[in-house]
């Protein structure tokens, strides 16, 4: 069996994008799972943006240790860790940044989830706000 999840994405106007990731866990959890693919999006520019920023980030995680985001690099960059609930916005700072540049070697400026400690019945439900570069 695996993990029952969806990624929908609720905004796109090529400079915000919204999206909603639930999960519904069978004790399996996700490891590494990219949920928003830099690649395939586009910019106002009409190509792939260089980076994305999250501006706000909403979720609720039950019977999960944590669930942590991350960007996809040779060594991934953790964005952070989520547990319980909670809101957090970044938007008055600029968001939070990829720390690399999407030319550099090794680093899609993908945005990845891993769900740790999953146990049957957990869930997530998580809500991304991100600009777009």
């Amino acid at each position: 069996m695996a993990d029952t999840v969806d990624v929908d994405v609720l905004h796109n106007d090529k400079q915000t994008y919204v999206v909603h990731m639930t999960c519904l866990s069978d004790a399996t959890g996700e490891t590494n799972v990219t949920k928003i693919d830099r690649s395939a999006l586009t910019n106002t520019n009409g190509v792939a943006p260089v980076g994305i920023d999250i501006l706000e980030v909403r979720w609720a995680i039950q019977g999960m240790t944590y669930v942590k985001l991350s960007w996809d690099h040779s060594t991934d960059d953790v964005i952070m860790y989520l547990t319980a609930s909670g809101y957090e916005n970044f938007e008055e700072f600029g968001g939070l940044k990829d720390p690399r540049s999407s030319a550099v070697t090794g680093a899609s400026g993908d945005i990845l989830l891993s769900s740790v400690g999953a146990v049957a019945t957990g869930t997530y439900d998580i809500t991304l706000v991100c600009r777009l570069q």
